[in-house]
């Protein structure tokens, strides 16, 4: 190893880079290592850039466990970029139901149009093109380009920048901007040109096992001896943690409002909390706010004559990106005939009959609230049938 520091506001310190023979080891030990013991993913078994695409969206901020549950089903409705770009958007949201962070359904759809509309229907295999697409950032760009293409780029996500961290003991936190340009120099540095996709895959698993968020488990590393944090005996210390910062509480007063077998669901505006999905129409409640009166005045609204109960029948929390959301259920007796009218926030109001899936996505706090006011089978056969 050679010496190379350099610091900045963030108080960060390279303290090592690697010299040939090392990078030449680094290469060697971790992509045997990979062959190894590399999972058997259903992203993994396929060439096709499209499908290697939507696996990269699909596992950012999602757990792999989950994916897998979600994946196959989403290639079975949309096989093809064309068939994703021609579809409505209420369409792809429902088939991304439940893996959260809608933002990235949304930018695939949108994405996927301009494949088609500019391209041919062939994702560019070219880093300049691909990061003009939507939601495009140069960690899917070097995904993408390195597994589908074969392109020559370092893919640095969260795991990979907390092995580089360790591997050169780098102090201060890896996600300012300025560390992660450090990083991803890093990164271009030490890419085995030819194999940047295993290499990016392996560093990835690297992160996401043996060289986690917690305690290490540097015995079972492949390169163990390379790292500079193991051997000066820090490596359960970097990357520093972060102190949790404290989430503004949102609560909301829900309506279960039923009509015979079919439930009352809104659809939310297109921007905004938990765009363009569907849920319980309900309000936000305000600290020391009355739930009850603030849910009937707008409920009512909607549906002239409906009238709350006294009391929440459940109540769920729920964690969001940025904030913790806390969703009373109230049930709703709606008279019959009753006519509909839609106001602000929602964009659409329809009783729902079970079997009948709404046009679009619910959101995961939506269900939650299901299950906890209905019971799980009985949420599940309101929606399903």
């Amino acid at each position: 190893m050679r010496a190379s520091r350099s610091s900045g506001d963030d108080g960060a310190r390279v303290s090592m880079r690697f010299d040939d023979k090392e990078t030449r080891e680094l290469h060697d030990e971790l992509l045997a290592w990979y062959q190894r013991v590399k999972r058997d993913l259903p992203w993994r078994r396929t060439r096709d850039p499209y499908e290697i695409w939507v696996s990269e969206v699909m596992l950012q901020q999602t757990r792999v466990e989950t994916v897998k549950g979600y994946y196959d089903a989403f290639l079975s409705r949309f096989p093809t970029v064309e068939a994703l770009a021609s579809a409505p958007q209420d369409d792809v949201l429902a088939a991304w139901s439940g893996l959260g962070y809608y933002a990235r359904a949304r930018s695939l759809h949108r994405a996927a149009k301009e494949v088609v509309e500019l391209h041919g229907g062939r994702l560019p295999a070219n880093s300049r093109d691909l990061s003009s697409l939507p939601g495009f950032g140069p960690y899917t760009v070097a995904a993408v380009g390195s597994i589908a293409f074969g392109l020559d780029l370092a893919a640095v996500d969260g795991n990979v920048a907390r092995v580089f961290t360790r591997w050169t003991c780098r102090e201060g936190d890896p996600r300012t901007p300025k560390a992660l340009a450090e990083l991803r120099a890093l990164g271009a540095e030490l890419l085995p040109h030819g194999r940047a996709g295993d290499w990016n895959q392996a560093l990835m698993e690297l992160g996401a096992s043996l060289c986690g968020p917690g305690s290490p488990d540097c015995a079972s590393c492949p390169v163990e001896r390379l790292c500079r944090a193991k051997q000066e005996g820090r490596q359960d210390e970097l990357p520093p943690r972060r102190r949790a910062k404290a989430r503004p509480m949102l609560r909301l007063a829900a309506a279960l409002a039923r009509r015979g077998d079919e439930l009352l669901l809104a659809k939310r505006p297109d921007s905004g909390l938990f765009a363009s999905l569907w849920e319980l129409p309900g309000v936000e409640v305000e600290e020391g706010g009355d739930e009850r009166a603030l849910l009937h005045r707008s409920i009512e609204a909607m549906a002239p004559g409906a009238r709350v109960a006294a009391g929440p029948k459940a109540v769920v929390a729920q964690t969001l990106t940025h904030r913790e959301l806390t969703i009373a259920v109230y049930e709703v007796e709606v008279p019959p005939g009753v006519e509909l009218r839609v106001g602000e926030p929602y964009l659409e109001l329809r009783f729902s009959s079970p079997g009948e899936s709404p046009p679009g996505g619910l959101s995961s706090a939506t269900k939650k609230a299901l299950a906890a006011a209905l019971g799980e089978r009985n949420a599940k056969r309101s929606l399903e049938g």
